[in-house]
């Protein structure tokens, strides 16, 4: 089996295309910035220098939010045709955190109490109700970028009016003091590969490795794994990363990244994380083409196995025609289905 991986060639993406290749038969790593979507011909088209990509099984195609559009763009097209982990509409809303945060809503995922305003005075409005700290947030950013924390109602008006001369909407969230600690849990399909615990630097809010923070493997309870499963369910992806922050009120999911760092986990956990993503890519895709087989195979038997032909006695009840049992199993009709009877004088005819 063929596979790419599709990034902007980060150490992360390294290790995970070197994994894959103890798995798939070759693995190419494809620059996501060398990509091209051809649209209005005959066809669309996925281009890779220009040239048609070529023809996998299997496409990991992860990157930041600023490939968002392109990676929902060559994911819509090419995801009938081979395994890809991540679906279309993720990338729309995994690289928002508004829309992330609606995801985790209809997903009945449990995160911390969030506002989104677009005008400075609908904002302040909000904070009358807030208590401070509050969390203040750009709907876009990774890594902690993006966040910020008021300690009072006057600082978080100053920071709402600042952001509102840049005419986006942004996020309102309560503040879960935790000391400074979250919990990354790395969701490989339907488990927890690995997690663990971060905790940021002194007078640093955000725990994140690339702002400073440190990690230390833990193992979850049940319970914060299911909403760690259940959040990368809610947004239709199956390899990303959870923050979740531990509160009075149980796990909350604060952020998801459909593009985590593999050196922090790795490292803090002794865990090869790579490896189980590889292996993780290669069983989906391998059950993704036995079935695609096996459905090729009954639909070829099925329209050129020619219709048997069957020596037996009719079963009269009345007026009635009664079929032989083996007919009825070898027909595989519905009787919730209406068919079509052509009947004449020694002859009769039924189709589906």
């Amino acid at each position: 089996m063929k596979a790419a991986l599709v990034s902007m060639g980060s150490i992360s993406s390294k290790w995970t295309a070197k994994a894959m290749e103890k798995y798939f038969d070759s693995v190419d790593m494809l620059d996501i910035r060398d990509l091209e979507v051809s649209l209005g011909g005959r066809k669309s088209e996925i281009l890779y220098k220009g040239e048609p990509i070529p023809a996998y099984d299997c496409i990991y195609a992860k990157g930041s939010f600023r490939f968002a559009n392109l990676l929902r763009s060559i994911t819509t097209l090419l995801s009938p045709n081979c395994f890809m982990p991540i679906a279309a509409e993720a990338f729309t809303s995994g690289h928002d955190k508004l829309l992330t945060h609606i995801q985790l809503q209809r997903g009945k995922v449990p995160m911390p109490e969030t506002y989104v305003a677009t005008t400075a005075q609908a904002a302040k409005t909000v904070l009358k109700k807030m208590t401070c700290p509050v969390i203040i947030k750009m709907p876009s950013g990774t890594h902690g970028k993006g966040v910020m924390v008021a300690d009072s109602h006057e600082s978080a008006a100053s920071m709402i009016d600042a952001l509102a001369m840049l005419k986006q909407p942004f996020l309102l969230q309560e503040f879960i003091d935790t000391g400074g600690r979250d919990t990354r849990a790395f969701v490989v399909g339907d488990k927890v590969a690995a997690a663990m615990k971060r905790t940021s630097v002194k007078g640093e809010t955000r725990s994140n490795i690339h702002a400073g923070g440190t990690g230390k493997a833990t193992i979850l309870d049940r319970k914060t794994q299911k909403v760690a499963i259940e959040a990368a369910k809610s947004l239709g992806v199956s390899i990303c990363g959870v923050d979740i922050l531990e509160s009075m009120r149980g796990p909350m999911v604060l952020e998801i990244n459909l593009s985590p760092g593999l050196q922090g986990i790795t490292k803090a956990t002794k865990i090869d994380v790579a490896d189980k993503i590889a292996k993780y890519l290669y069983e989906e895709t391998k059950k993704r083409k036995e079935k695609g087989s096996k459905e090729t195979s009954k639909r070829v038997v099925k329209e050129f196995l020619p219709a048997q032909e069957i020596l037996a006695k009719l079963d009269m009840r009345g007026e009635r025609i009664l079929l032989p049992e083996f007919v009825t199993k070898l027909t595989q009709f519905d009787e919730e289905k209406e068919v079509k009877i052509k009947a004449d004088k020694g002859k009769l005819e039924i189709e589906d």
